[in-house]
């Protein structure tokens, strides 16, 4: 720390219950943040007094503080003890089972994440100042001094911003890359204006999936703020449970999640639902920040013809544009989002394992993997719907 700094202590909390909320969002989102609502307070405790984290789930709280000597809040992570490796969209699966092959124990491990939730932001809170940088240093430092105090094989920091993302280099921690497909407002007015920077090919096909959409009588709803009620959350839940259940098992969030969400952060929350004669029959919920729409879950009770790219992706874009808002973030895998003016797009994980030579197994297959994502990234660029010079 400075010279003249106070003495900065850490501590680990089980419960936001225990941080003053304005302390806690004058550090995650600080500048630099973007408005991310999933690093707030209200998003975070929502998911705790909801129970959708806690020891049942395998999510259980241990937010790791940095406090001044007059106890201000001066830094801070999101951290959880993990007992599995569900939720967290960065894939560590074949680790595990190489180190329990090797007679080794992998959980629990610790998460530096917001659960079960792919967007990228940062993940090393600190408050605007002197003493951020040598905060953040001290944060990635006590995270792996937790780790190897108490037996725990592993810290994982997911989807961190590409500068938290170098200091836990800097710290001697593993880098990962993977990728994720975001939309970029490149100044449009309207839709129309959008498609008309892609290929004819492309914008023709964009254009038939839409309005496939309405021959279905489809109506497509975008609300926010108080426009939400309780009918749309139950009418959510169902589409939430539907995709869950399909996809991967019980799903995490409860029903009560999404009434605390709409009492706290109806203000954030962007809910596009599509109704068939009056009903609603499949929804798309996003969250915003300051420049950037994030969409998050999506379901349906009925099929209907590209109603998913309608629900998700175009009426995404339409908000985006009407808002003003820089871009849409789709969150993970799906290359058919290239052909919608979703661009492929790096995202960053640090990982610190304790074991030294499981840490040096881990390093070089790191190193062949950042090689293989980068050339992923710039192979699926060449699939780009936009026009190209002298195209049409």
């Amino acid at each position: 720390m400075p010279d003249d700094a106070s003495t900065i202590g850490l501590r680990v909390v089980d419960s936001l219950a225990a941080i003053d909320a304005e302390q806690w969002d004058a550090c995650a989102l600080a500048p630099g943040s973007a408005g991310n609502p999933f690093l707030s307070h209200r998003f975070l405790k929502a998911l705790e007094d909801s129970k959708s984290v806690g020891r049942r789930t395998g999510w259980q709280p241990q937010y790791l503080l940095a406090e001044s000597d007059d106890g201000l809040l001066q830094g801070a992570a999101p951290l959880y003890v993990k007992s599995h490796s569900q939720g967290e969209y960065v894939f560590d699966h074949g680790w595990a089972q190489a180190l329990e092959r090797a007679g080794g124990r992998y959980y629990p491990k610790l998460q530096v994440a917001v659960p079960f939730t792919p967007v990228p932001g940062p993940r090393l809170f600190a408050r605007p100042g002197p003493l951020a940088a040598p905060v953040k240093d001290a944060l990635i430092d006590m995270l792996s001094k937790i780790a190897g105090d108490n037996n725990i094989s592993s810290v994982h920091a997911t989807f961190c911003t590409e500068d938290d993302w170098k200091r836990f280099g800097e710290r001697g921690w593993l880098l990962r890359l993977g990728q994720q497909y975001h939309w970029s407002n490149d100044g449009y007015r309207t839709f129309d204006d959008f498609l008309a920077a892609l290929s004819s090919r492309k914008r023709k096909a964009i254009r038939k999936e839409r309005e496939a959409v309405k021959r279905d009588s489809i109506i497509m709803r975008t609300l926010s703020g108080d426009e939400i009620r309780p009918e749309h959350w139950d009418a959510f839940f169902a589409f939430y449970m539907d995709t869950g259940g399909r996809k991967w098992g019980t799903p995490y969030l409860t029903r009560s999640f999404f009434d605390i969400l709409g009492a706290t952060m109806a203000d954030k929350v962007v809910l596009v639902m599509a109704e068939a004669d009056g009903r609603p029959v499949g929804g798309a919920l996003n969250l915003k920040g300051d420049d950037t729409l994030y969409g998050r879950y999506w379901g349906c009770l009925e099929s209907h013809a590209f109603l998913h790219f309608e629900a998700c992706y175009y009426q995404a874009i339409d908000y985006a544009i009407a808002h003003g808002l820089a871009r849409v973030e789709a969150g993970a895998q799906g290359d058919h989002k290239i052909q919608r003016g979703y661009l492929p797009v790096p995202t960053y994980s640090a990982h610190w394992i304790v074991d030294a030579s499981f840490r040096h197994a881990v390093d070089e297959y790191l190193k062949r993997e950042r090689r293989a994502v980068e050339q992923e990234i710039e192979g699926l660029m060449q699939y780009s719907p936009f026009r190209r010079e002298n195209e049409g």
